[in-house]
């Protein structure tokens, strides 16, 4: 995983939208409900949810190609992994 520790939903969306899957995809390779995931998309400020769900979302996200940028003054955000 990358080096920071927390992601937001909107970084979670936004990383969703960039790999080019859908929450159903997302939620099945994270292995939660598409409910959780909505909620943790629409979360203000860092995802919520269960640690371990969180986890598996961003890692799920990562092995598609989602790298998380951590906040540097700019706000954190996210970017697809060069192929």
């Amino acid at each position: 995983m990358s080096e920071i520790t927390q992601i937001s939903g909107r970084q979670i969306a936004a990383g969703r939208a960039l790999a080019g899957i859908g929450q159903a995809e997302l939620a099945a390779a994270s292995r939660i409900s598409v409910p959780t995931l909505r909620r943790m998309e629409a979360s203000e400020g860092p995802a919520t949810g269960l640690p371990n769900n969180v986890a598996a979302v961003r890692a799920a996200l990562e092995a598609a190609g989602v790298l998380f940028v951590a906040e540097n003054g700019e706000g954190p955000g996210v970017r697809l992994r060069r192929k």
